[in-house]
């Protein structure tokens, strides 16, 4: 049921969608995308740019600070990001550009390779300043390449599985914004959602409706309302705007915004394959999102209809939606064992420890090696409160099994005066030639083959194989094989901290970062 309508009272004609025939309301997975021709008859190039920043704290304990939604294997051999990419590739767009948190800029650019894909840039913040700065920032972008650009602003963790039907919906949206509409795009509610955006329908013009207002997530009871109304749409956070037309809109509306992307890109640090944004610039922007900052203020704001299957996969109660039940409405994931025995519409995840549960209703179990959430499942959009409460604790930033560009280190055991990890260096990887003030290491190859260097001498090692690394020395770990080469660390000293490090070499560009190891 699509029920868009002019609201009642306000003098204005409507259209409502339940006398518009089916066919017209839907786009089915059958949907065919943007012909050549259509294309070909574009006047302006549509610039996508992923916003990569967020941190997920409502899919804690699996997403994580270090580690968050975006870069999360959720739903099959890709990330959410991957997907989105994937859904980018399309001849209706240019190559796109990510904008994400300078602490995750290596698992950009992976996890944009292993898919192939070339990203026109790759922004970096040093801080997070919300969805206002990251849209001041693209528009900045593109208005230097291409001033009659159209960018297309999207979040990486969404879910929209049909390409074709998105590409044709951004399609519809393109006239409005060539004209200088600001155009969100809408969801056609079908059930009173608490945890979404609406947006309030006005006037129709061609495929583009006028936004009579912006909601923020509403109580259940208004919620209803909404649905039963036929005049509001969920709010599904993708942009599609002129550069040149969204930096006016910032002028007027937000210029001190403007001025710190604008001073943030002028001096930022541009170094291979990304750029990032001068911290001092970027952090005096307003800490606001862009529907506040400017869509709600704009008199030129359109939406289109996004008709395709669509969720923001926010909380476990949306993971559960969008995922195969059993005949009791329960849901199992993850790679280890999950047992439910009289349980009803339930959610479990567990990537180490085999959970069982028993006679519960309706309730969400996240198993993973050093944290577990359980809550009942209407409760899950409260999941980012309880992060909040932790109050940055370890068990909210990082998993035990910590990603580096070179590969990834797992704790393992760690006691007073000593730490056991396990190191994986990916083939062709290498660690920073560094030395400790603190700390002596042990490590034991157990697969593959490791070149040690220490003291100036660089040795291999192959499976079996130890060496030991003294305290101060200057060392370098790499794999020159083929395949991923296993390790087991143990560190042993009066401070075992991440920090204690100096680096004198480093091929990732991380001498001047101490926290990246």
């Amino acid at each position: 049921m699509l029920c868009v309508a002019i609201p009642a009272g306000h003098g204005r004609p409507h259209r409502d969608f339940r006398a518009v025939p089916s066919q017209e309301r839907h786009l089915t997975d059958n949907t065919q995308g943007p012909s050549d021709g259509q294309i070909e008859e574009l006047k302006v190039a549509i610039y996508p740019t992923i916003l990569s920043g967020g941190s997920g704290t409502r899919l804690w304990p699996l997403s994580r600070r270090d580690l968050p939604k975006q870069f999360l294997k959720l739903f099959g051999d890709e990330s959410l990001l991957q997907s989105t990419c994937r859904r980018l590739a399309n001849p209706l767009f240019e190559s796109p550009t990510v904008i994400g948190n300078h602490d995750h800029r290596f698992l950009i650019q992976e996890q944009l390779a292993e898919i192939g894909i070339t990203p026109r840039h790759v922004v970096l913040e040093p801080v997070g300043r919300n969805t206002a700065a990251a849209a001041a920032t693209a528009a900045l972008v593109v208005a230097a390449e291409d001033e009659n650009g159209l960018v297309l602003l999207l979040p990486s963790d969404h879910i929209v599985p049909d390409a074709d039907a998105f590409a044709a919906c951004v399609l519809k949206g393109v006239p409005a914004a060539e004209q200088g509409a600001l155009v969100t795009f809408g969801v056609e509610p079908d059930h009173p959602h608490t945890g979404y955006g609406y947006l309030e329908i006005g006037d129709q013009t061609g495929e583009a409706w006028t936004v009579a207002r912006f909601v923020e997530k509403p109580s259940q009871e208004a919620a209803q309302d909404y649905l039963e109304s036929g005049r509001f749409l969920w709010d599904a956070g993708v942009f599609l705007f002129g550069a040149k037309q969204m930096i006016a809109a910032f002028e007027a509306l937000a210029p001190g915004i403007l001025r710190a992307a604008a001073d943030a890109l002028a001096k930022a640090h541009r170094e291979t394959g990304a750029m990032t944004l001068d911290q001092e610039a970027y952090e005096s922007a307003e800490n606001i999102s862009l529907d506040y900052a400017i869509m709600e203020k704009a008199d030129n704001v359109r939406t289109v209809l996004l008709r395709t299957a669509w969720s923001d996969v926010g909380s476990w109660s949306a993971i559960w939606d969008v995922l195969n039940k059993d005949e009791a409405g329960n849901v199992a994931h993850g790679p280890a064992a999950i047992n439910v025995h009289g349980t009803t519409n339930s959610y479990a995840y567990s990537d180490r420890a085999s959970v069982s549960i028993v006679g519960l209703d309706n309730v969400v179990v996240v198993a993973t090696k050093d944290a577990i959430l359980v809550a009942s499942k209407d409760s899950a959009e409260s999941v980012k409160d309880l992060v909040a409460a932790l109050k940055g604790g370890e068990e909210t930033l990082r998993h035990t099994r910590v990603y580096r560009p070179w590969g990834w280190y797992e704790g393992l055991a760690s006691g007073e005066r000593y730490q056991v990890k396990c190191l994986m260096v990916k083939p062709g990887g290498k660690l920073s030639l560094q030395s400790h003030r603190h700390r002596a290491e042990h490590w034991v190859v157990v697969q593959g083959t490791a070149s040690v260097t220490l003291g100036g001498e660089t040795r291999l090692f192959g499976e079996n194989e130890s060496t030991y690394i003294p305290i101060g020395a200057k060392h370098r770990l790499a794999n020159p094989g083929s395949v991923p080469a296993l390790l087991i660390e143990v560190q042993s000293g009066s401070y075992l901290g991440e920090d204690d490090i100096v680096r004198y070499e480093d091929i990732y560009g991380r001498l001047k970062d101490p926290k990246d190891l």
